[in-house]
């Protein structure tokens, strides 16, 4: 449970990773509507930091670690529903002064990156809590 863990927060990485490419293309960092520099960035180094607690924990065994990831997933987790919250206000907002970068981020990769949250935080817990191992 702790290797899909591994697996499956290592995919969502790579589906962030995908959307930051494009926030960054289409001028988000200097944006002033939609999801801003400071809110991204602070989640993507929690979750890069949450990972980094995963994979010390896969190397030493040791429970706190496993449990300190998964309260920065968790806290990740509150920043992307927040992120997910503009982006779907942006997609249908017709108001805008400017387009947020973040309009052009394919469906399937937000959606697909989500759904990888969410089983990553799933199987965290699970391989933290010991159980089904």
């Amino acid at each position: 449970m702790q290797w899909a863990a591994l697996v499956a927060w290592l995919l969502t990485a790579f589906g962030g990773a995908t959307m930051l490419a494009q926030w960054l293309r289409h001028g988000g960092a200097s944006q002033r509507e939609g999801i801003r520099a400071p809110r991204l960035l602070a989640h993507a180094t929690l979750a890069i930091l949450g990972l980094a607690f995963w994979i010390a924990f896969l190397v030493s065994d040791e429970s706190g670690l496993a449990w300190a990831a998964v309260g920065l997933l968790l806290l990740v987790g509150l920043i992307g529903a927040t992120m997910f919250a503009s982006w779907i206000g942006g997609r249908n907002r017709r108001d805008h002064t400017a387009v947020p970068a973040e309009t052009s981020f394919p469906v399937p990769i937000v959606l697909g990156h989500g759904v990888l949250a969410l089983a990553t935080l799933t199987l965290a817990v699970l391989a933290a809590a010991r159980i089904g191992t």
